[in-house]
């Protein structure tokens, strides 16, 4: 072995759901939206002059971080942006945890990055094991921690805890930062954000990724006490400055500026999920009820993977783990009601109804 390969860093990554490169399949694997992002983005791109790109971004996304404090009511010095929410946690990770001396907490049965990031970054993690119908035991997170994270709603169960009970969490925690990750908060979550003035210690991350149906532009934020919000920018800065592109800054805005569009289609996604569950039901399928825009289903007499290879035959994709305690589930993703409908025939003809 080389001398530098005994510095390498050697880890098992993060796995993301299948993008299939086949055209006309039914793509339900990977929580994106089934829409499109509002029209107002459709008219930034055909507006671009691309040579406003010989310039450099503005490195303080200035104008997006001022839309998303206006839309939140609050200020811009308690709003960071980032470049997807992924990159957003990964930035906190190293700026929260990263020379914390206690363990970080975290389900065992949630965002699957969260431990992958840990060992990258060297932070000592462990992962709390969840109720057997897949809820979260807050009283489990109890001792001294370097920090806490916390799916709202969670994936992959969907499940979502009460701001109150999360507001526990962190008056029994000063002594850490407290991340709660809202990815998929407005399909039916409440949000933590009306405690940030409350708790200095509070983080509160969203991307645009999923109700946003903003997944192949990469924006994510977060917002927290101005402290908090500082310490953020002060390690991006020190790492990159100028992480988010001109583009995507503009389109971040268009989004954020058209609310009509952007409630229309979460209640599209709301309601195609509360009628398709009930189908799936009826189909000997269950799942926790879900705050989120996918169901984690199980069925009574057949196998998941066996679902989901026939699924996949048929052009159908789901996402199935094979990891031990879920590997007879499948994450399956809201999509329009005609995708959902061609999923229930499927299904119907799989089980034999």
């Amino acid at each position: 072995m080389s001398d530098w390969e005994k510095y390498v860093k050697k880890l098992t990554p993060y796995v993301p759901g299948e993008q299939p490169r086949k055209k006309d399949v039914i793509k339900l694997n990977t929580n994106e939206n089934p829409y499109p992002p509002a029209p107002g983005v459709q008219r930034i791109l055909e507006d671009l002059d691309a040579g406003s790109l010989k310039k450099y971004p503005d490195p303080t996304v200035h104008d997006l971080r001022c839309a998303l404090a206006s839309y939140h009511g609050i200020s811009e010095d308690r709003v960071f942006v980032g470049v997807g929410s992924d990159d957003v946690l990964a930035m906190s990770f190293i700026t929260f945890f990263g020379d914390a001396k206690k363990s970080v907490a975290f389900a065992d049965v949630t965002y699957s990055f969260y431990d992958v990031w840990c060992r990258l970054f060297g932070i000592e993690y462990e992962r709390i094991p969840v109720r057997e119908d897949f809820s979260i035991d807050l009283n489990a997170f109890d001792g001294d921690r370097g920090g806490i994270v916390i799916a709202n709603p969670n994936a992959p169960s969907g499940i979502a805890l009460s701001p109150g009970e999360i507001a526990g969490l962190i008056s029994a925690h000063p002594e850490c930062v407290v991340i709660v990750d809202e990815a998929y908060v407005d399909f039916g979550g409440e949000s933590m954000l009306p405690y940030i003035d409350e708790f200095e210690n509070l983080l509160v991350v969203r991307t645009f990724s999923k109700s946003r149906a903003l997944a192949g532009s990469r924006i994510g934020y977060a917002m927290g006490s101005k402290k908090i919000i500082s310490y953020l920018l002060a390690a991006r800065d020190s790492f990159n400055s100028y992480t988010m592109d001109t583009i995507t800054q503009r389109i971040g805005i268009a989004s954020v500026e058209d609310d009509e569009y952007f409630k229309k289609r979460v209640s599209d996604i709301v309601k195609t999920r509360e009628v398709y569950g009930k189908k799936l039901k009826d189909m000997g399928f269950s799942f926790p009820k879900s705050a989120a825009n996918f169901l984690f289903a199980t069925h009574e007499k057949m196998d998941a993977a066996g679902i989901y290879e026939e699924l996949l035959n048929r052009g159908i994709y789901v996402r199935y783990f094979k990891t031990p305690g879920i590997d007879n589930r499948l994450r399956i993703t809201i999509g329009t009601d005609d995708e959902m409908e061609r999923l229930c025939i499927a299904l119907k003809d799989i089980l034999g109804i």
